[in-house]
C-alpha cells in the first residue's frame, strides 16, 4: 500500500489539526502550515514519492472519527448536523495541508536539482583544468568512466540562455550519464565519450539552430582519461583560435584536420625565415602584395583549380592566372611546381598564422 512507504511521524500532527478543524472550524494556523512544508521537504529529501505523501494525507482524513467522546451523548442526528456543518472546513483545512506538503516537496527538489547542476559544473570545470581532486570518485556519481576515451567540443558564440537549452536537450537524447555541458572561458563545452559520435553532431546542430551568426564549433581529438579530457579540451580551443587566424570558413573545425600548424609555428623563427625568404619579393609588386597572397590562398583552398578560385574572388579566370605568373617571376616559385608549391602554400599559411607583413 502506497500509505506505508512514508514514515509514520512523518505527518505527526496532521489528524490533530483536522479534528481542530472539525470541531471548531478553524484552518491551519501558521504554526501548522510551516509544519506541513517542512514535512514536504522532508519527504523529497527521503525520497518519499509525492504522490504517496498525498496519498497519506488523505488516507488520513479518510480514518478521521466521525464524531468523538464530547459528542458521545448527542442523537446521531445532532452529530450529523454538526458533521455536515463544519465538513467544509476540514475540507479547506486538508487542502491548504496538501498545498503546503507540496510547495515544500516542491522547493526541496528544486534545491536539490540546482546543488547537482552546481556540482556537475564544479566537476567539469575541475576536469577542464585538470585539478585531480577526487576526479575519478566524483566522476562516478556523474557516470563517467574516466579510464575511457572522450571528444570535447567547444563553441563560440554564447548567447544568454542558449547553454540551459542545448544541455537539456542533449541531455534528453543520450543521458545525463553520457554527456557533460558548461561554460569555461566563454566557451560552450560538451564532453562526450569518444563511442558516442552522434554527440558532437548533435551538440553542432543545437548550436547551429540556437546560436547568432558567428558561431563557431571546435572539435578536439578522442584523448583518454582525465588528463586526455584536458588535452581534447586546448585542442578544440585552439582549433577556433587557428581557424580564425586562418580565415577558414567553416562552421565545424576539428582538431584532426589542423595538426600540420601547431607543427609549423613550434619553430617560429624558421617559420618566419620562410615567411620572409619566399613572399618578401610580392610586396614590391604594383597594387601590393594583398590581391597576390588572396589569389595563393583561394588557389591553395581549390585544390589548384584556378577556375574555382576564381570563383572565390569574384574575378576572371584569366585574372587568376596572370596574378599566378607575377608571383611566379617576382618569388621564383610556382604553384604549378608540386615542391614549389608546397613551399609557397607552406610560407602562405605561415603568413596567415604570422600575421605577415610585419611592421
Amino acid at each position: 500500500m502506497a500509505v506505508s512507504r512514508v514514515p509514520a511521524d512523518l505527518l505527526g500532527g496532521h489528524l490533530q489539526v483536522l479534528a481542530r478543524a472539525a470541531e471548531t472550524g478553524r484552518l491551519p494556523e501558521r504554526a501548522d502550515l510551516d509544519a506541513y512544508h517542512e514535512a514536504g521537504s522532508r519527504a523529497a529529501r527521503l525520497g518519499v514519492p509525492l504522490r504517496d505523501l498525498v496519498d497519506a494525507a488523505l488516507a488520513a482524513a479518510e480514518r478521521r472519527p466521525a464524531g468523538n467522546a464530547a459528542n458521545a451523548g448527542n442523537s446521531g442526528k445532532a452529530v450529523g448536523a454538526a458533521n455536515a456543518a463544519r465538513g467544509p472546513a476540514v475540507l479547506a483545512a486538508l487542502r491548504r495541508a496538501v498545498s503546503a506538503l507540496m510547495e515544500g516537496y516542491e522547493q526541496a527538489q528544486h534545491a536539490a536539482i540546482r546543488e547537482e547542476e552546481a556540482a556537475r559544473r564544479a566537476f567539469v570545470d575541475d576536469l577542464l583544468l585538470g585539478r585531480a581532486e577526487r576526479l575519478a570518485e566524483r566522476a562516478e556519481h556523474f557516470g563517467l568512466r574516466l579510464a575511457e576515451s572522450y571528444v570535447v567540443a567547444v563553441a563560440r558564440g554564447l548567447e544568454d540562455g542558449g547553454q540551459d537549452r542545448i544541455e537539456r536537450d542533449l541531455v534528453a537524447r543520450f543521458g545525463s550519464h553520457n554527456v557533460l555541458v558548461a561554460v569555461r572561458d566563454g566557451l560552450l563545452v560538451c564532453v562526450a565519450p569518444a563511442t558516442l559520435t552522434a554527440a558532437v553532431g548533435e551538440f553542432a546542430h543545437h548550436v547551429r539552430s540556437r546560436f547568432a551568426p558567428g558561431w563557431r564549433v571546435g572539435v578536439g581529438r578522442p584523448q583518454r582519461g582525465p588528463g586526455g579530457v584536458v588535452t581534447s579540451y586546448r585542442e578544440a580551443a585552439s582549433a577556433l583560435d587557428l581557424a580564425d587566424r586562418l580565415g577558414l570558413t567553416i562552421d565545424v573545425v576539428r582538431a584532426a584536420d589542423l595538426l600540420v600548424f601547431p607543427v609549423l609555428l613550434r619553430d617560429r623563427a624558421a617559420m618566419e625565415d620562410l615567411v620572409t625568404s619566399v613572399l618578401s619579393p610580392l610586396l614590391t609588386a604594383r597594387g601590393g602584395h594583398g590581391p597576390l597572397l588572396e589569389t595563393l590562398e583561394a588557389v591553395f583552398a581549390a585544390q589548384g583549380n584556378q577556375t574555382a578560385a576564381a570563383r572565390r574572388l569574384g574575378v576572371s579566370t584569366r585574372a587568376v592566372t596572370y596574378r599566378l605568373e607575377r608571383v611566379r617571376r617576382l618569388t621564383g616559385f610556382s604553384p604549378d611546381d608540386p615542391t614549389q608549391r608546397f613551399t609557397l602554400e607552406t610560407a602562405v599559411l605561415g603568413a596567415r598564422l604570422l600575421e605577415w607583413p610585419w611592421d
